[in-house]
């Protein structure tokens, strides 16, 4: 079968979202249509990709393996296409990726006084997809949170942070000043294993709907306040190691550039923005 980039993009957005109606409000798309799509995807392939009910939408097990692989080359379209617009129009372009709660601004900045003819991409690394986005030729190069897969890639690291946990601010834990994992045993912990949610916002969402806890870099609980939510620090939390990245024979030229002045902004950066003792939320007695 010839397979329907179209349908694809179609069937990313519910698998995103487990949700018809807010994947067809992202597609700009009736939810009836993006539907019939979905089943006519469904009877080109020969097999379910979902699991519906009244109250909820769940991939079944060909739907994750889909999901996965489609990640990839809706991704590697979408990037092959951009590159061929940029040669067309004589443009020079460096994409550059980001962990949410990562700011590159200052870097950018930075980099684009020494070359002012460049354009600057920015493609924001979900935070479950790590290196993807260098995987799959989205970005040239990625600012970055470990743990990833390593392999292939040039890897400079720029900083540490602690992570914190984060829980509603019912929770029995949302007054402590401090916390030790030991506290956390028990609590239904949102993570990649166990329950994979398409954006930070959407997890943040659930952790306020009392759907379970998550521990967070502080760069995250800073970049996304909400007043019903509280960030705990976990004082035996290993930090998180943040990076640049660069696939391997990529760093070259304007790549390399970048990567040298980027480290040393964010290296400051970082040093400049340790984080205080005292808690991170509102109303910390």
């Amino acid at each position: 079968m010839d397979l329907d980039l179209r349908k694809l993009r179609y069937f990313v957005a519910v698998a995103d979202h487990r949700h018809f109606g807010r994947a067809a409000e992202r597609l700009h798309i009736a939810q009836p249509v993006l539907s019939r799509q979905i089943r006519a995807f469904e009877k080109e392939l020969g097999c379910a990709l979902f699991v519906r009910t009244t109250r909820s939408v769940e991939l079944t097990a060909a739907g994750r393996q889909l999901h996965e692989e489609a990640r990839g080359l809706t991704a590697s379209v979408e990037a092959a296409l951009r590159r061929v617009r940029d040669a067309d129009r004589g443009v020079q372009r460096l994409v550059i990726a980001f962990s949410p709660g990562l700011h590159v601004s200052e870097a950018i900045v930075a980099f684009t006084a020494r070359h002012a003819d460049l354009e600057v991409g920015l493609v924001p690394s979900r935070w479950w997809e790590g290196d993807a986005p260098l995987r799959d030729g989205r970005a040239h190069v990625g600012y970055l949170r470990r743990p990833f897969d390593t392999a292939g890639l040039r890897v400079v690291p720029v900083g540490r942070e602690p992570r914190v946990a984060c829980v509603p601010v019912t929770h029995r834990l949302a007054r402590r000043a401090e916390v030790v994992s030991a506290d956390l045993e028990g609590e239904p912990v949102l993570d990649a294993q166990r329950r994979r949610t398409s954006s930070v916002e959407e997890k943040f969402e659930l952790i306020a709907a009392g759907h379970g806890v998550a521990l967070v870099p502080l760069s995250v609980a800073r970049s996304y306040p909400r007043p019903d939510l509280v960030h705990v620090p976990v004082t035996d939390a290993p930090p998180v190691e943040t990076c640049l990245a660069v696939p391997e024979g990529g760093c070259e030229g304007l790549v390399a550039d970048f990567v040298e002045v980027a480290a040393t902004v964010l290296r400051q950066r970082a040093a400049a923005h340790a984080p205080r003792p005292a808690r991170e939320h509102p109303g910390a007695p």
